[in-house]
């Protein structure tokens, strides 16, 4: 039989296992709540199976091993993502965290800005209460001015590592519950979609028209709706110029030089060439060089996305134009909307669920409606 004692406020269990004596914390003030995990000991016990008592991990050993397991199952662009939210809650507490470019590691060391937010600093995994992690989020938010949005992924990233240290890595908080899930989600405001009108389409081109590069990479983002990397990744192999009336761009995993890549959704997908995208294709002449890329960046390899994203910026911002590729993204999915096409094929085309693509482009479709709602 176990027995309850306590000392201070903290009640504790006391039992008898293997010949040995034990006591326990319950990590508890409440009567109610330590006799409820007195019977679950003696339930245990009886049954011969493990104690439900809470662990105790040192938080970077769970951090660095569910890293690790993000590496197996996700693509290296989201581990780096996850890994920038858990850097900015815990700290660079393992080498899987640490920045891997030292002057910039050393830069935010020696002038942390005025928005900085200390991380949560704690001994043991299972030390993290729900008011940590509230906490912690809403002075992202204030300090920084977070977006609802953003506030929330926070929320997801630390629910998902909550549930994988919980259900596959054998840790067990207080409560047994996880401390993430039960924060509180912020209110997001509704999408506001940003596109082109066919007159602005008009005039990107027209500012592009002495980098004939850029020009034929923002038709692909316009006119077929990649996302930015897929262009990026894009090979000689995957614009099949033969197919169909005008081709076919083929999304699909590759390995190049070693380095994989596969879609954001994992899903392959194939997407039909426009007689507008295939006048620039046409006339688009690519670098005489032994690169695989379509696009290949100046130096002749694949462009990095932040170089390339800089690159679009300087022409645009020299024509006072606001847009990025998202914005282009969203173009392709906009005008199609509004001309009548179903979410479903839209969603198809850019490899989102119809729920996403609802979500964006459904408020477009009403002013196109107005006929419908007419009886006669």
């Amino acid at each position: 039989m176990a027995c309850l004692k306590k000392r201070g406020k903290t009640y504790y269990a006391q039992y008898n296992l293997g010949g040995q004596q034990k006591r326990v914390s319950l990590h508890t003030e409440s009567l109610q709540i330590a006799k409820e995990k007195i019977r679950q000991i003696e339930s245990a016990i009886a049954r011969g199976t493990d104690i439900p008592l809470p662990t105790r991990t040192p938080l970077a050993q769970v951090v660095k091993a569910y890293v690790q397991h993000l590496s197996t199952v996700k693509t290296p662009s989201n581990v780096r993502r996850d890994s920038h939210y858990l850097r900015s809650t815990f700290g660079p507490i393992c080498p899987e965290l640490e920045l891997k470019n030292a002057k910039i590691s050393q830069k935010g060391i020696k002038r942390p800005s005025k928005e900085y937010v200390p991380p949560i600093e704690v001994n043991f995994f299972e030390q993290i209460t729900t008011a940590d992690i509230a906490a912690f989020i809403s002075a992202q938010v204030r300090n920084k001015g977070l977006a609802p949005k953003t506030a929330n992924r926070y929320r997801e990233i630390l629910t998902r590592l909550y549930n994988w240290a919980l259900e596959q890595y054998g840790t067990r908080t207080p409560d047994n519950r996880n401390p993430a899930a039960k924060v509180e989600r912020y209110k997001e405001k509704a999408s506001n979609i940003r596109f082109l009108s066919m007159d602005q389409i008009k005039e990107q081109f027209e500012a592009l028209a002495d980098t004939p590069q850029l020009q034929t990479m923002v038709a692909i983002y316009i006119y077929a709706g990649l996302r930015r990397e897929e262009a990026l990744w894009l090979t000689g192999d995957d614009i099949d110029l033969d197919s169909g009336p005008n081709g076919m761009i083929r999304i699909r995993p590759k390995t190049v030089d070693g380095e994989y890549w596969e879609p954001k959704t994992k899903v392959n997908r194939v997407v039909p060439i426009s007689k507008a995208l295939r006048s620039y294709l046409d006339q688009y002449v690519r670098p005489e060089s032994e690169a695989v890329w379509f696009f290949p960046s100046p130096k002749e390899s694949r462009w990095d996305g932040n170089n390339f994203a800089q690159a679009l910026a300087k022409v645009n911002k020299a024509n006072e134009f606001p847009w990025t590729c998202l914005d282009y993204r969203h173009t392709f999915g906009s005008q199609l909307a509004m001309k009548g096409e179903s979410l479903y094929k839209i969603s198809t085309l850019m490899g989102n669920s119809p729920e996403i693509c609802r979500k964006h482009y459904a408020a477009i479709l009403p002013e196109l409606l107005a006929d419908t709602v007419e009886f006669a």
